[in-house]
């Protein structure tokens, strides 16, 4: 989709280090990876939770509530604060916010004390959140790359749950022991980061206003609609689906770790074109219909991967046309606002397990799927008449 040419709005340029674009960026770009990881672990160890410590649904939902309630908050004041006070000081404070939700939670499996997981799980949604608003402007600022937080956020979303799901089913004391690779990785990711410089993100100068309304506008009208697919997609793949079929946790955990696996290999080739994530999402969905009506787990693996595509290239849309837009001055503000409606998405499970009272799941998905392409049909003509 193109846009007619406008004139970019006066700002100083970001900050340009050459010493930064090497190694140092790189080892930087892992404080994303553990963000990511904070973000699955929690979910591919629900079914050892209700098992040892037996915690009701109610509770369950109270505790993934909780995270958001911490998440969206966060990626909105981080955003602003990264701006005004530097990327390297928010990312960094953010961080051990989140190794410190970890050993919240592991505390709680050690003890059996529910009361620990809140505040854990609420720190978690804290960390997350600024790590996502401030970080990814200051790796994106570091490498010159949009892509790279979205591709390591996306290797934490794939491994997190995995390493998990693998160490509660065979580990001992597994609400303790599947914390411990977050917590080595995030103090790893905070050394390495620690060599990274501030870059900073620009100072604002007076320009013009048209131009910057304009750039303001289509970002609200480009980015942020598409924004929600991001975490709807996979979410249908790795919470929808296996709650249809009742699938064990080994199988909820393979779920969680192939829906943004897929994600991450689709990130790093495809072009990033809001049709193509919207197609490929339909897609996706699709197949999760004939999944959940057949009640077909390889089917529903398969629903997975090509949910996690779409979920690839959606991020890295939304991530590459944030960084296009945004002033330097603002990066960390539009970038947190692209990742909160991004998490809205992450309400559809919810949503249709309430719905799933008054129809059936393979019906839910279809109107998702309708939905997907309807979406994808508007953008395309918008795309033409522009």
């Amino acid at each position: 989709m193109t846009a007619p040419p406008v004139t970019a709005p006066a700002t100083a340029p970001v900050t340009a280090l050459p010493s930064a674009t090497g190694a140092r960026s790189a080892r930087a770009a892992w404080i994303m990876l553990a963000s990511g990881w904070s973000a699955n672990q929690f979910s591919a160890l629900l079914g050892a939770y209700r098992s040892h410590l037996g915690l009701t649904e109610s509770t369950v939902t109270g505790l993934f509530a909780v995270y958001v309630v911490g998440l969206i908050p966060a990626l909105l004041l981080a955003g602003p604060l990264a701006d005004r006070r530097g990327r390297r000081p928010v990312a960094l404070t953010a961080l051990a916010v989140n190794v410190l939700s970890t050993l919240l939670l592991m505390a709680g499996g050690a003890w059996g004390g529910t009361w620990l997981l809140l505040p854990g799980r609420f720190l978690t949604g804290v960390g997350a959140g600024a790590l996502l608003a401030a970080g990814s402007a200051w790796i994106k600022e570091l490498s010159g790359s949009p892509r790279r937080p979205g591709l390591f956020v996306s290797a934490g979303f794939a491994t997190g749950g995995l390493a998990a799901a693998f160490i509660a089913r065979w580990a001992p004391w597994p609400m303790v022991t599947a914390y411990v690779p977050h917590v080595v990785i995030g103090a790893v990711a905070g050394w390495l980061a620690l060599a990274a410089p501030e870059t900073g993100g620009g100072v604002a100068v007076h320009g013009s206003d048209v131009a910057r309304e304009d750039t303001g506008h289509r970002f609200r009208r480009t980015v942020l609609p598409l924004a929600p697919w991001v975490f709807a997609a996979p979410t249908i793949g790795f919470v929808t689906l296996p709650g249809t079929l009742h699938s064990g946790l080994l199988l909820t955990g393979v779920a969680t770790a192939l829906v943004p696996g897929a994600g991450l290999l689709t990130a790093r080739r495809a072009p990033s074109t809001p049709t193509a994530g919207l197609l490929t999402v339909a897609a996706g969905t699709a197949i999760a219909v004939v999944a959940a009506a057949s009640e077909n787990e390889p089917l529903a693996l398969l629903a997975a991967i090509v949910l996690g595509a779409g979920y690839g290239l959606a991020l890295t849309y939304g991530l590459t046309r944030t960084a296009a837009l945004a002033p330097p001055h603002r990066l960390a503000r539009w970038t947190a606002w692209f990742w909160a409606v991004a998490y809205l998405g992450m309400f559809t499970p919810y949503v249709l397990t309430l719905l799933g009272h008054v129809t059936t799941t393979p019906t839910l998905l279809t109107a998702v799927t309708l939905l997907a392409l309807a979406h994808a049909g508007f953008v395309s003509r918008k795309g033409k008449g522009q």
